[in-house]
């Protein structure tokens, strides 16, 4: 294993999870959806906290791991989350009860996002967080940017895509899609951007223009 796989399998090994949040990571193995990582989860709550983030707006629910990171940096913020799955979202809000959160601190929309986001106001939100659909992850992003505030920041799971963005090889439709949000945004005045390898890649996006 190279040096770089091991610092970031170190970095990776290195959180201690909360216990409500280990257990909703195994509930979600044992349903068969992919939880953001410990890491992933980590960077999240800090940057929620960093934020002082009270709006918080999430596509794909899952069944509430990346939620209970993001409110564990931001406790008294509001989290709006939304999911195509029912069954997951019942699952979120047992693990949102089980934290201590408040019901009122969550709102769980069940739907498309694709529906669901055009109806979003717009300059709402502190933080964005994006981890559904890949295929239509540059129309997500589009909507995070325009939801959140100035100085809010939108923040993508999985934006090196299984490894296969910096594989020049690999071409097909959903990593063309993130190899483009990446030079776009990267590239953009609008955008104060950073890449981190944790997960399977966080792009994080703070607004500062329009």
């Amino acid at each position: 294993m190279s040096d770089k796989k091991l610092s970031l399998k170190f970095a990776e090994d290195s959180i201690i999870e909360p216990e409500v949040i280990a257990a909703a990571r195994t509930h979600s193995l044992e349903l068969g959806v992919e939880p953001v990582t410990p890491a992933v989860g980590s960077h999240l709550a800090l940057l929620a906290a960093a934020t002082g983030a009270k709006t918080i707006i999430e596509v794909g629910t899952g069944v509430g791991v990346s939620g209970l990171w993001l409110l564990r940096g931001a406790p008294d913020a509001v989290l709006t989350t939304i999911d195509i799955e029912v069954d997951h979202q019942q699952s979120a809000r047992q693990a949102f009860a089980d934290a201590g959160i408040a019901a009122k601190q969550t709102r769980l929309i069940t739907g498309r996002a694709s529906d669901v986001l055009p109806r979003m106001n717009e300059g709402s939100y502190d933080i964005a967080f994006i981890d559904a659909d890949s295929a239509s992850i540059l129309d997500y992003v589009q909507h995070g940017l325009r939801m959140v505030r100035t100085g809010g920041t939108v923040i993508v799971a999985h934006a090196l895509w299984r490894g296969r963005v910096a594989d020049p090889a690999q071409r097909d439709e959903t990593v063309a899609n993130f190899r483009l949000l990446l030079k776009e945004t990267l590239a953009s005045d609008a955008v104060l951007s950073a890449l981190s390898p944790v997960g399977d890649g966080l792009l994080m996006l703070t607004k500062v223009g329009e």
